[in-house]
C-alpha cells in the first residue's frame, strides 16, 4: 500500500526537467510526511491543446463527482483490478497521472509493533525523484481527486510489506499520461516499472505515524 510519502525536490525542477513545464506557479516548501485527504501534486495530460502536461493538485482520496455521497474515497487502487473495476476503469483508461515523491513510507509488523521504513532512490540515482502511478477524476468543475496504484511487492520490499505503490521508470512517463492510450494491454505494456535496484530503505522514527509531524528528521535513520 502507500499511505504517506515525502517530496523535498522542488516542483519547479521536476516540472521543467521531466515534463517541459517552465513554470508550475508558486513555490512550495519541502514536505516530509504527506498524508491522505489533502491536495497533492500530480502531473497529468493537459486539457488544452498545445500543452503536453500540467501540474494539478488533486485531493488524495478517490471520490469522483458521480460517486454516491456515502461512497468510499480510497487512497490506493489495486493495479490488478483497475482496468475492470467500475470505480476505476474509466480513470485507468483516460485519466492517469504521475505523483512525484522523494520517497514513501511502509510499515513492517514487528514484535514491538509496526516499524516505519522510508523507501527512496539511492544517492547516486540520476533522476532524483520517484514517479508513482496514479488515477485522477473530477470532484466538481474546479477540483480533482486521485488514488495511487499499488501492486504486490517486489522481493526487495516484500520483507517490509506485501504490497507497494506502482513506481514507474520516468522513460515511460509520456506513454502513461497519453489519453489516447486507452486499451488495457497497451496501458499495461507502457507502464515500465522502475528497477528496484535503484531503491534503498531504512527504518525511521515512529513520529511519522502522526500526520501533523512534518520535518526533515522524519527521514533520518532510526
Amino acid at each position: 500500500m502507500c499511505g504517506r510519502f515525502a517530496l523535498t525536490t522542488p516542483l519547479e525542477t521536476i516540472g521543467e526537467s521531466l515534463f517541459g513545464i517552465p513554470s508550475v506557479g508558486e513555490s512550495h516548501a519541502p514536505r516530509y510526511n504527506i498524508p491522505p485527504g489533502t491536495p497533492i501534486p500530480a502531473f497529468r495530460s493537459a486539457d488544452e491543446p498545445g500543452e503536453a502536461a500540467v501540474l494539478d493538485w488533486p485531493v488524495w482520496g478517490f471520490k469522483p463527482r458521480w460517486a454516491d455521497t456515502d461512497g468510499p474515497a480510497p487512497i490506493n487502487a489495486r493495479a490488478e483490478r483497475v482496468a475492470t473495476s467500475p470505480y476505476f476503469k474509466r480513470a485507468f483508461s483516460q485519466r492517469r497521472c504521475l505523483i512525484p515523491a522523494s520517497g514513501f513510507f511502509e510499515w513492517r509488523q514487528e514484535q514491538a509493533g509496526k516499524q516505519p521504513y522510508y523507501i527512496t532512490l539511492r544517492d547516486d540515482d540520476p533522476d532524483g525523484v520517484i514517479l508513482l502511478a496514479g488515477l485522477w477524476e473530477w470532484i466538481d468543475e474546479h477540483q480533482t481527486c486521485c488514488a495511487i496504484l499499488t501492486e504486490p511487492a517486489t522481493p526487495f520490499l516484500r520483507p517490509i510489506h506485501d504490497r507497494q505503490p506502482v513506481i514507474l521508470d520516468p522513460v515511460c512517463r509520456w506513454d502513461w499520461l497519453d489519453p489516447a492510450l486507452t486499451e488495457r494491454e497497451a496501458v499495461r505494456s507502457a507502464a515500465r516499472r522502475l528497477d528496484p535496484a535503484r531503491l534503498t530503505l531504512w527504518p525511521v522514527s515512529a513520529r511519522v505515524n502522526k500526520p501533523d509531524s512534518d520535518d526533515a528528521e522524519l527521514l533520518a535513520p532510526a
